[in-house]
């Protein structure tokens, strides 16, 4: 069983020349989805109202086959309005609360009948429900492959200074970060992305990925050494970028996960995973990507349709 904490909310996608367009969103609760497509049992923890908005979140979720054991709460669901731009690129703003209908200690057991853990975006920083966040994952650390995506969000968290010493605590304590260009940029100015992320490398994550754009991803683990290694992005027409770095986060555990890197060592065996393996790790998250951007919204890909892809390319 993988499980995602995180937020799900309503994006209402406005394009233009089009009306608006509302469905669920959310980078915690597309990781979860792409997982389930992806073929594993997923549950998700997450929070939303007994309103039109929250039922429409739960059935698309539960078409999934994903399970949710957490029960609704009594306000409205969090909504983020999502602009498209001519180029495909979005913007986010946001109206949304977070806080999960859950003690701690309940939490904690539903993550530790766990192989994977992942968390990240808004709902590892927006109090009160972060705290609860950080504890699972301090209470994981260990025992299951823990993955952390800060996916920054600075409409709604502005503060970087705190986002930043937030985002370290969990780098900390995670195995797998992923983090995009634009994350790296936004917290550490001054520094390259390969210089931020061997600095994560060295306050504990055993692997560390950065997505970026058209030129690919670059990872480092202890096997790759400070260089790291990467590889080139899928070309494809882009629809919209909108669930890319979702979509490869999710084929990111997925792989990782169906390799056997998984429970209690999950870092130790991500850590000394060979550049062979990773570059073949990273071209399958790349893919998953490419079939995501080539299509208007979060639809991410199913293993079947990630598998062809994979055979056309040899």
């Amino acid at each position: 069983m993988l499980t995602v904490i995180g937020e799900a909310l309503i994006d209402v996608v406005s394009r233009p020349d089009r009306e608006p367009v509302r469905h669920p969103g959310g980078s915690p609760m597309n990781v979860a989805l792409g997982l389930a497509r992806l073929g594993h049992p997923v549950r998700f923890l997450g929070a939303w109202g007994d309103d039109d908005d929250g039922r429409l979140i739960a059935q698309h979720l539960g078409a999934e086959g994903i399970e949710l054991p957490l029960p609704t709460h009594d306000g409205s669901t969090s909504v983020a309005k999502a602009v498209i731009a001519d180029d495909g690129s979005a913007d986010y703003y946001f109206d949304m609360t977070w806080e999960l209908p859950v003690a701690q200690s309940e939490l904690e057991g539903i993550v530790a009948d766990s192989t994977a853990l992942h968390v990240g975006s808004i709902a590892t920083v927006l109090e009160p429900g972060a705290a609860n966040v950080v504890e699972a994952v301090k209470a994981a650390a260990g025992k299951v492959l823990v993955s952390y995506d800060p996916n920054c969000r600075p409409q709604i968290t502005t503060d970087v200074d705190e986002v930043r010493a937030r985002a370290e605590l969990l780098v900390a304590s995670a195995d797998l970060v992923k983090a995009s260009d634009e994350d790296l940029q936004w917290l550490y100015p001054g520094s390259t992305l390969q210089e931020s992320a061997r600095a994560w490398h060295r306050l504990g994550a055993k692997m560390v990925v950065v997505t970026r754009g058209h030129l690919g991803p670059w990872a480092i683990n202890e096997a790759t050494g400070p260089e790291g290694i990467e590889v080139p992005a899928r070309p494809t027409d882009v629809v919209d970028t909108v669930g890319a770095g979702d979509t490869f986060m999710a084929a990111l555990i997925s792989d990782l996960t169906d390799r056997g890197i998984g429970g209690p060592g999950a870092g130790e065996r991500l850590a000394v995973m060979t550049e062979e393996d990773l570059t073949a790790v990273l071209r399958r998250a790349a893919d998953a990507a490419a079939i995501t951007v080539s299509r208007a919204g979060a639809d991410l890909p199913r293993r079947d349709e990630l598998d062809a892809l994979a055979e056309i390319s040899g």
